[in-house]
């Protein structure tokens, strides 16, 4: 068995000040074990001797290691109508009012930390039954994790994934196949995946016209300053009246006052004013 390779305390914070710098992660002292297991093979991979030769690495060889390193330190637990709850607001209540009110028109959503694409295709299998499978519009699905990505454009699922799934979803929205569920080519036309970093202040100002933005158990890895700038960012892809959905046991309070918190039946959602 290879030894394990040690992670100084210096060198902890020099990583986890640079994931904080790069995404925004924010990586707690408690969590150092985390960091110096899940690098272990990333380093034998790269024939390095220490976590010294490891930052170097990530000053100097930018250009492929990063995407390494955000792909090792973020944690993708998702699966399809995951928090029933919020999915219940938004498609009972608030997709029917914003469609009655585009009269036809495009509705255009952001899954905004897609991990691999569960969230971003169950809004578009909403969004299909809600329009009688005439929808028109968006659904930009974007993630930090270049694998995250890859295995979302593939759109093929298996049970545990699925696993809080309907037999009639089930039935309507995806092709059984021999490597599992394959999203319906109907959903899957509506649904957009990028690679994409939530701090990187150029590609978010690329994203506006939002009806609905979703940013589920994202926010719980950064910190205050963080999430401030993240809500700015989100409130400012928005179009007037739109709606941010956090995850159930997330909340705006002290991170905006931008936003106006709404009761849908039992869940809370933020609208832009």
């Amino acid at each position: 068995m290879d030894e394990l390779i040690k992670l100084s305390n210096d060198t902890f914070t020099q990583i986890r000040d640079l994931i904080y710098k790069k995404c925004g992660i924010y990586v707690q002292d408690t969590k150092k074990y985390l960091i110096e297991n899940r690098l272990q093979k990333r380093l034998q991979e790269k024939n390095l001797r220490s976590f010294e030769d490891y930052l170097y690495l990530l000053k100097y060889d930018t250009a492929n290691e990063h995407v390494q390193l955000f792909n090792l330190v973020t944690t993708r637990e998702t699966s399809f109508f995951r928090e029933p709850l919020l999915l219940d607001a938004f498609a009972k209540t608030l997709l029917p009012q914003v469609l009655k009110s585009k009269n036809g028109g495009s509705v255009n959503i952001w899954s905004a930390g897609c991990s691999t694409g569960e969230e971003p295709y169950t809004l578009a299998m909403y969004m299909v039954d809600a329009s009688g499978g005439r929808a028109s519009g968006r659904i930009l699905g974007t993630d930090l994790s270049r694998d995250a990505v890859e295995s979302a454009r593939k759109a093929v699922y298996g049970d545990y994934a699925l696993r809080n799934t309907s037999p009639d979803f089930l039935k309507k929205h995806f092709i059984k196949t021999s490597g599992g569920f394959t999203v319906a080519p109907q959903v899957k036309r509506l649904v957009q995946i990028e690679e994409m970093n939530l701090f990187d202040d150029a590609r978010m100002r690329g994203v506006r016209g939002m009806d609905f933005i979703f940013c589920r158990n994202v926010m719980i890895y950064f910190d205050t300053p963080a999430k401030q700038k993240l809500a700015s960012s989100f409130y400012d892809s928005l179009n007037p009246g739109g709606y941010l959905f956090v995850g159930a046991s997330e909340s705006l309070h002290a991170v905006s006052r931008a936003f106006k918190p709404v009761a849908v039946n039992k869940a809370v959602v933020y609208q832009k004013g």
